[in-house]
């Protein structure tokens, strides 16, 4: 279907897995399965988190801010994909759909910035032992838990009232499971050139620096700890750090191949599905088959709600 401009838009296509046409209804079951535990286990972990006192502290405060943001990621896209697989209309209106992409930017951006903050927090943890309680303080701590939704809701939303107001030309059906960036910027006529610079930038700064962050910041902090003489505190040191290192790992190793490389038939569309789904799905289970200060407070929690 084509268009000539967006006054005639009311609605897209989302193809999803249309492909896999004999297969809707086994995918409606395994995306409606992983959805409810991504949300009951991401609940849980901030539940537990809130509850026990022993886990007040900077580490497990951005653990939660992180799962908070996981759950509001899953449950933008997974309702919609839901529906699609076995609704007849494969539709996601016009308003739907930017205020999906909106969503998407701003909360993949802030994880692309917590996960870096969780690095710097453990950084600090290691290398400055004795300055860590007074650097990161309550208020220090909130201001690095919150300042990024702000700033990437900001940047979010002006991009997307930037693109909303283009002039669509092209076919209305986008290839993916949700509105993303990288199918809907084939749709518009023209995609002015200051707007994708700003695209550009944005994704650099919120996707690449991050990364490149969090890598130096592991040089660093496995640098120290090849440098410990005690084995207990290398594992130790290790164990805290391991969860985080393999979220970041799957998150952003999937999210740089998805936005930074030519598009490639539907490969990129599956991919996706690490960092939307397959990471809020294994993030509760890292984050407490890897920590026994969790696994200890799960079992707390536990003891208390049977009484």
């Amino acid at each position: 279907m084509e268009v000539t401009n967006n006054t005639a838009v009311h609605y897209f296509l989302l193809l999803a897995f249309s492909e896999l046409h004999e297969f809707q209804v086994l995918l409606f079951i395994i995306f409606f399965i992983v959805y409810i535990i991504c949300i009951v286990g991401n609940v849980a972990i901030i539940v537990i988190i809130k509850t026990d006192p022993y886990l007040h502290n900077p580490m497990y405060f951005f653990i939660s801010i992180f799962a908070t943001s996981e759950i509001l990621f899953v449950f933008s896209i997974a309702p919609n994909l839901l529906s699609n697989l076995m609704g007849y209309m494969k539709s996601i209106s016009f308003t739907g759909c930017f205020a999906q992409l909106c969503a998407l930017g701003t909360l993949g951006l802030t994880e692309c910035c917590l996960l870096a903050v969780m690095a710097f927090d453990r950084d600090l943890a290691i290398n400055y032992p004795l300055r860590y309680s007074s650097i990161m303080r309550d208020e220090f701590c909130i201001l690095l838990g919150v300042l990024p939704w702000f700033i990437c809701l900001t940047i979010d939303l002006l991009i997307t009232i930037l693109f909303a107001g283009l002039e669509f030309c092209g076919s209305l059906e986008l290839n993916h499971f949700m509105c993303d960036w990288g199918v809907l910027q084939l749709l518009p006529c023209i995609v002015p050139l200051d707007l994708q610079c700003i695209v550009i930038i944005t994704n650099f700064s919120g996707i690449v620096l991050p990364f490149v962050t969090i890598v130096l910041l592991y040089i660093h902090i496995i640098t120290t700890i090849v440098k410990m003489k005690s084995e207990t505190g290398k594992r130790k040191a290790f164990s805290t750090c391991s969860s985080h290192l393999i979220v970041a790992s799957l998150f952003f190793g999937t999210a740089i191949i998805v936005y930074f490389t030519p598009e490639i038939s539907n490969l990129k569309k599956y991919l996706a599905l690490m960092y939307t789904f397959v990471t809020p799905l294994l993030n509760p289970f890292i984050y407490t088959l890897k920590n026994k200060d969790v696994i200890t407070a799960f079992k707390k929690w536990k003891l208390k709600a049977k009484f």
